[in-house]
């Protein structure tokens, strides 16, 4: 039986490629999409996230839209990483599909206390919602088999030592990496070594559907605009490990090890400070994404995209 999921996101170029690789797959069930704010302002991250459902062939599943606002900050978003609207590059189409009336948290907590077997939580964006979730509605914890996020890493990408996600609300991650809950962490030390070069975008272009061909254009404009603010010759497509993950464990290898999320700090705010030699004493409580197998990672999107309308 597939694995049920939902996914939490802010599309975001790489949001897109993680729905289309959860979507395209025989092993992960998608049970709702949601969105908060994060790559963009919500009302574009919800927007983005109806057009993707749309093209991975999705209208039957709800997308829920969150958190506009981190839990006691104010939003910060990435327009000259992913464009004002979150997903610059290609034309997008107004979505046909409807937004779903519930919130995002409501609509989460519901599908987690009527699940019939625990459901995996794949966050990809700000953990605002799942702080929301967990402090509104503590009950849904027995139904949550785990969560696998994208965030964090040893190093930052907002900061020196900040990943976006985690800079983004950091309280709110504070929270999820205290929840006690299974927690997979794939940071950018990880999501660093997903780099879509030359030979992978022909790799997943070669899967010859409408999906494949959005997947492309997301691309050159995502390795664009990487090149030019970090120099990297590739985009990182960050969301997708989290998803991949999902699907087959062998993608990346883990350390369970401890960490925390600094919320305060000059120039720490929102590190994910992990303890690598476990020099404090605390118990470990989330597994550090470390080595991704290139191979299964590759093959995998390309499969998925292969299914895609």
């Amino acid at each position: 039986m597939p694995k049920p999921i939902i996914m939490d996101c802010d599309p975001g170029h790489d949001d897109a490629i993680a729905i289309f690789l959860a979507a395209g797959s025989a092993e992960v069930d998608i049970q709702a999409i949601t969105t908060v704010s994060g790559n963009a302002l919500i009302e574009h991250t919800t927007r983005n996230a109806l057009i993707i459902a749309e093209k991975a062939g999705l209208g039957h599943v709800p997308v829920a839209e969150g958190a506009g606002e981190p839990l006691v900050r104010h939003a910060v978003t990435a327009p000259h990483i992913h464009g004002e609207s979150g997903l610059e590059g290609p034309a997008l189409p107004e979505p046909e599909k409807s937004v779903d009336s519930r919130h995002a948290v409501d609509l989460t907590a519901e599908l987690l206390l009527h699940a019939e077997e625990p459901i995996t939580l794949v966050p990809t964006g700000p953990l605002t919602n799942i702080a929301w979730l967990l402090k509104r509605y503590p009950a849904v914890k027995k139904n949550i088999a785990g969560i696998v996020l994208m965030g964090g890493g040893s190093y930052g990408n907002w900061s020196p030592a900040a990943e976006f996600n985690i800079y983004a609300d950091p309280e709110a991650a504070h929270i999820v990496f205290e929840s006690g809950l299974p927690i997979t962490m794939a940071g950018l030390d990880l999501t660093h070594q997903a780099l879509a070069g030359e030979e992978e975008k022909e790799l997943l272009r070669g899967a010859d559907t409408n999906a494949a061909a959005f997947t492309a254009e997301l691309l050159e404009y995502f390795a664009g605009t990487y090149h030019s603010l970090f120099g990297f010759s590739a985009a990182p497509i960050h969301d997708a490990c989290a998803a991949a993950f999902t699907i087959d464990e062998n993608v990346f290898a883990t350390e369970h090890l401890p960490v925390t999320v600094e919320t305060r700090g000059i120039y720490t705010t929102g590190m994910t400070v992990i303890d690598a030699l476990q020099t404090t004493g605390k118990a470990p409580n989330v597994h550090v994404a470390r080595e991704l197998n290139q191979e299964v990672f590759w093959k995998m999107i390309r499969s998925s995209l292969e299914r895609l309308p």
